[in-house]
This record gives C-alpha cells, sequence and structure tokens, in this order.
C-alpha cells in the first residue's frame, strides 16, 4: 500500500538547515503528497527558507499575527490538518514542530486513524513527543548526514556509538519488551521487539545512541545476546534477541 502523507511544517519553530534531511526521512514512511509549510512571511527570520521552499516543492502559507503574541500559525496549521484529515485524501501526518500546542491534534490524528509521525528538535516537551505513533529528532539527522559526508571523505570515519546514552533505563526499556514477546525459552523476534519499542516510546531510535540500526545497539549490550537463524527460503536471516542465561554451575563429585 502506498502510504500518502501530509507534511505541515512550523516555520516558525523549526531551522530551515534541516529541511533536506528531514524530507529524506519522511520518504522512508510514506509519499509527501501534501507539504505545506506555515508563517509570517514578512518576518525576516523566515527568509532563509525561501529558497529551500522551491527546492522541495513545499508550499508556503501565509500566516499574519494578528495578536501580540498569539501564535497563529499554530491555529492555521491545525485548521488545515483537521481539512485534510477529513478530505480523505492521505493515510497520515507528519507534523514539524517543537512546540507542545499540536499534542492535541496528534492525538486527534490518531483517533481518527491516521499514522502521525512528529518531527521535532531535542527540546520538543513529552507530550507532543507520547502523543506521535513515532517521533524523530532532527538532530539526530543533520548528525547522521554530516558523518555520512565525512565517510565519503574518508572511508576510516563512521559514526561513534554513544554508549553513556545507554543508560540502565533504557537496557530496562529493552529488557521489559523483549520479555513480553519472548517465547518459552526467553527468544523473541527482532522485528516484534522493535515494533513494541517504539509504541512504547515512540522517540526510541537506535540513531540517538549512534547506532543506524537496532541489532548493533542489542549487539552492544552485555545483557542480551542475538540468534540469527536462516529465512524459509535461506536468502536471509531472521533475528532474534534474548537476555543472556545464566549459567549454572555443576557441582563436583
Amino acid at each position: 500500500m502506498d502510504i500518502k502523507l501530509a507534511v505541515l511544517i512550523d516555520g516558525d519553530n523549526i531551522p530551515s538547515a534541516y529541511v533536506k534531511e528531514m524530507m529524506e526521512e519522511i520518504a522512508k514512511y510514506g509519499n509527501p503528497t501534501i507539504k505545506r509549510i506555515y508563517g509570517d512571511w514578512t518576518k525576516p527570520h523566515l527568509s532563509k527558507w525561501k529558497n529551500m521552499l522551491l527546492e522541495n516543492a513545499i508550499t508556503p502559507i501565509q500566516q499574519y499575527g494578528y495578536t501580540q503574541g498569539k501564535n497563529a500559525t499554530d491555529s492555521a496549521m491545525i485548521i488545515d490538518a483537521m481539512d485534510i484529515l477529513y478530505s480523505q485524501k492521505v493515510n497520515g501526518f507528519c507534523l514539524v514542530s517543537s512546540d507542545s500546542d499540536f499534542t492535541r491534534l496528534a492525538t486527534r490524528l490518531r483517533e481518527a486513524g491516521m499514522q502521525v509521525y512528529g518531527i521535532g528538535e531535542k527540546k520538543t516537551p513529552e507530550p507532543f513527543i507520547v502523543a506521535c505513533d513515532k517521533f524523530i529528532y532532527i538532530e539526530i539527522l543533520k548528525q547522521q548526514a554530516t558523518d555520512s559526508d565525512a565517510t565519503d571523505k574518508d572511508k576510516t570515519t563512521t559514526t561513534k556509538p554513544n554508549y553513556d546514552k545507554i543508560t540502565p533505563k533504557v537496557i530496562q526499556l529493552i529488557s521489559h519488551t523483549i520479555q513480553d514477546l519472548a517465547d518459552d525459552d526467553g527468544w523473541a523476534f527482532l522485528g516484534d521487539v522493535g515494533s513494541l519499542l517504539q509504541k512504547k516510546q515512540p522517540n526510541f531510535d537506535s540513531r540517538n545512541y549512534g547506532f543506524q540500526k537496532l541489532t548493533p545497539l542489542i549487539e552492544s549490550i552485555k545483557e542480551f545476546e542475538i540468534d540469527k537463524r536462516e529465512g524459509g527460503n535461506g536468502r536471509f536471516k531472521l533475528i532474534y534477541v534474548r537476555k543472556k542465561q545464566r549459567q549454572t554451575r555443576r557441582r563436583k563429585k
């Protein structure tokens, strides 16, 4: 099924420097058939966005700030989102903002059966993050692109894992998720583990810890073990994970 996405960007809240990486990330989840950015284009702080709009086929929506201290951009995005929802032209939304004002919108869209992706900076409040099906930190996308450029220039350069971020709380989250899905021997299919982690914590992303995929992240944690099994046709591997089993010592006779 071709997933059609409506991409709605809060221009007042997201730096233009991230647009290329952001659109590449969104393409992984569906086809962005509607792309709009909201803001008061008479203001100088949005000037950097203007060159990016044509390159990425993003439609600018002019929204004047009629009242001092009130964010008219938020209201315009919310109204448009509901109009798009009722038009039934898309299967999901990508809300690009670090503003908690969109928490209720994300919740409402999910209630209507929409898939909701959030993209924002690390300063994004928790309520908006957990209101989305998946939330991606925009800084991670930029760092990923920087690392990729460096690797192209110097093949010895690779992204460094950030082991300090793999806290006991993160390990516990993964461990409990494995337990929720495990068979009698403690093994759980890694694909299912990844899906459940996303549902439990929408901003869970292996890239936050310096790993491109979930498998190397799991392999880096000594508490877990990986089992790669042959697929049905032998062409691919099925990856399973479990907590390492304690070795029982044999008593000497």
